[in-house]
């Protein structure tokens, strides 16, 4: 992709940090609303190309309301032309019990569930589109030097020495983000003490398009079903662990892993046979007390982190740009200041109590099946059982997850 050059000095209405899956989202949807501002995307890394001879091991599992944004974006055609793997099912069980709960996307009339798709492929799609729009500057590879911050603007110094300014400043650049330690958000953070090994496996047996997660004490395992490629089937490895036993697991060799693995999943796609390069990510919970101050908003991980057992932290991340760009373009339109407090606000009440209520869920359920107390396994098996016999309540379920 050839990067479109900024000017020495330019102005620009949003200066967006940050060109993963989050932010160029967010630069595309602003992009093609009809307010028509102009957009500065700065991105640190070059970024990876997708490649289709192999998986990505990173991968989403995306709902249906993220794959319509992503349409939005005018990225959703690119993405499936090229490997997308649907899930119709989903499979959840106790690995302390006999408690489970099956999910169909028959029971709610949906064609599937969801998508697996690989993060390079995504952000390859993304910038694509990126490039056919005229009022957005990607700027790639560039660092930022020195923020300044005046009334009305925020002021960008990068690293190849151009100066670039705007009313608002987007951050999309990560959990670890430097816009969020630079500007002084506050945040509640803790170690979760795993760390979550990803990898892509071949199994033996068909996937039958199934998300499958079994909850251990030591942490949930999850095999997110990828395309076939020939006659031979593949996984996405999403295995959170305790850290000591996460470091043992990784010090394993291949074959020893794969039987450590065929036997943690419970052969439910029968024995893994082979397993590609595995890397160990170290988990940790982490909220910005505020997502938003003068001039300066975070989106996705830059605002909020939680734990990947239910895969839902790019989904959250898309909703916030959903919800930050509906209030930009709301906001200009009125002829208002996209980066005052007054502005920004509005964003922040909007998906603040959502991801906070997302990430108390998502720590109940890791805590309840972390609980190594017999009453609490009991109650925990009856009430999978229950809920797996409850057809409206486990429909209602479902549709909450794709966002219909």
């Amino acid at each position: 992709m050839v990067n479109k050059k900024a000017e020495q000095h330019r102005e620009y209405d949003v200066i967006v940090v940050g060109a993963g899956m989050v932010g160029a989202a967010f630069a595309c949807l602003l992009a093609r609303s009809n307010t028509r501002l102009s957009i500065a995307l700065l991105e640190a890394r070059a970024t990876a190309a997708f490649d289709p001879e192999q998986f990505d091991p990173r991968v989403a599992a995306l709902t249906e309301k993220s794959r319509r944004l992503l349409d939005r974006c005018g990225a959703w055609s690119a993405i499936a032309a090229q490997r997308v793997s649907a899930y119709g099912a989903m499979q959840v069980w106790d690995a302390e019990g006999t408690g489970e709960i099956h999910f169909d996307c028959q029971d709610v009339q949906q064609p599937n569930l969801g998508h697996i798709v690989e993060n390079s492929l995504v952000v390859e799609s993304l910038l694509a589109a990126v490039d056919k729009l005229d009022n957005i500057d990607f700027i790639c590879p560039v660092t930022v030097a020195q923020y300044s911050q005046s009334d009305s603007q925020i002021s960008v110094e990068l690293s190849s020495g151009e100066h670039l300014a705007a009313p608002l400043l987007v951050a999309a650049d990560g959990g670890n983000s430097s816009i969020r330690e630079q500007f002084k958000f506050a945040t509640r953070e803790w170690d979760y003490g795993h760390s979550a090994i990803v990898a892509t496996v071949q199994s033996e047996s068909v996937h039958q398009q199934t998300a499958w997660q079994r909850f251990m004490p030591t942490g949930p395992l999850a095999l997110l079903p990828l395309d076939k490629q020939g006659d031979q089937h593949y996984c996405s490895l999403v295995w959170s662990q305790e850290s000591a036993e996460a470091e043992r697991l990784m010090a394993l060799d291949d074959e020893a892993f794969c039987a450590e693995l065929s036997r943690a999943s419970e052969h439910c796609v029968g024995k893994i046979v082979a397993v590609d390069k595995r890397y160990a990510v170290a988990l940790r919970q982490r909220h910005a007390k505020d997502y938003v101050v003068e001039r300066v908003a975070l989106l996705g991980d830059a605002a909020h982190t939680i734990h990947p057992l239910a895969g839902q932290g790019v989904n959250l991340g898309f909703a916030d740009v959903k919800a930050l760009v509906d209030t930009l373009c709301a906001e200009a339109k009125r002829g208002n200041d996209l980066g005052s407090l007054l502005c920004l606000g509005k964003y922040q009440r909007l998906r603040k109590p959502e991801n906070l209520a997302t990430m108390a869920a998502m720590e109940g359920f890791k805590r309840l099946f972390a609980a190594d107390n017999v009453a609490v396994r009991l109650l925990r098996n009856m009430g999978l059982g229950k809920v797996n016999q409850i057809k409206p309540l486990k429909n209602e379920i479902i549709k909450q997850v794709m966002g219909l």
